[in-house]
């Protein structure tokens, strides 16, 4: 039966659906707008323009090496995680439900514990929202709604949610991505602008990348998050089949669904990713036996 599940049920697991009342794509890129926009001078006069040049503006060798040279440290990893958990906080806020937070913590530093990545400090929240979505930053931030929460049966069926997020950070796929997005307009943008802060590279960082970041993040990094994370979740002891049983719950929702649109237009078919899962993991986790732990499961009243 679970041999089926893995066939018929492994899909999309960033769960980046969107409702009518929220978009998380949207929030996220509108936060960086406004936070890029703070302080920006005026432009100048047409006039005073033509009369006198711009001095040229120098390159900060610093900056332009944050965005170019190198892989970030856990340092300028998290902060670039922090700004980005911070816009998202600033649109929508946790549940206030403190046994609720406190539980998924524990469940997601778990399973961080099997990604080997012991140079960050992993931080897990339930977003109040009815929309069915999952998220991760760099860093370790990782967050999941309410709304996806609720359709959970058991601890086995979170910890492999909370796995696939775990290892979009452990494999710093949004860090390629915003690395990318710098490479296409570090002389132009992040470069041309004298940082007067390491905030302020980090902020031009993240505004690099918004775009990229709100739509989503490609099918192959999906691909690679699904098979990391049914290990990272059987390492931990739980049934690796519980992040197929999420997927097959959601796969009979209504295919209109608002809450589940984006899902469909930022990541690959569930068709593609049982292929590529399947493909992958053939028969290797057919004598993994790990626990659900309904019993242990927090339901939220």
């Amino acid at each position: 039966m679970k041999r089926k599940l893995m066939v018929l049920a492994i899909s999309l697991v960033s769960f980046s659906g969107a409702a009518t009342a929220l978009d998380f794509g949207k929030l996220l890129e509108q936060g960086i707008n406004q936070e890029l926009n703070k302080g920006k001078q005026t432009q100048p006069d047409a006039s005073q323009s033509a009369a006198t040049p711009p001095a040229k503006q120098k390159i900060d060798a610093g900056q332009l090496g944050f965005a170019l040279f190198g892989d970030y440290s856990p340092e300028e990893e998290t902060r670039i995680g922090r700004q980005i958990a911070g816009n998202l906080l600033g649109a929508v806020p946790l549940v206030r439900d403190d046994k609720l937070q406190h539980y998924v913590n524990l469940v997601g530093d778990w399973v961080a514990q099997q990604s080997g990545r012991k140079d960050i400090t992993w931080h897990f929240g339930v977003l109040d929202t009815e929309d069915i979505n999952a998220f991760a930053a760099p860093g370790g931030y990782i967050f999941l709604t309410k709304g996806l929460y609720r359709r959970l049966n058991n601890e086995a069926e979170l910890a492999g949610v909370l796995a696939h997020e775990v290892a979009h950070v452990t494999l710093k796929h949004h860090l390629k991505v915003l690395k990318q997005s710098s490479l296409i307009g570090a002389l132009g943008q992040a470069a041309s602008n004298r940082a007067k802060s390491s905030d302020q590279v980090v902020q031009n960082l993240i505004g690099n990348g918004a775009e990229i970041m709100a739509r989503g993040l490609d099918k192959n990094a999906e691909f690679e998050a699904d098979r990391v994370g049914i290990v990272f979740a059987a390492r931990a002891g739980y049934d690796p089949w519980g992040l197929p049983e999420v997927l097959q719950d959601l796969a009979g929702l209504p295919a209109k669904d608002s809450r589940t649109s984006l899902l469909y237009k930022t990541h690959p078919l569930p068709a593609d990713r049982l292929a590529a899962l399947g493909e992958a993991v053939g028969g290797r986790l057919d004598a993994v036996q790990g626990k659900d732990l309904p019993g242990r499961f927090y339901r939220i009243k």
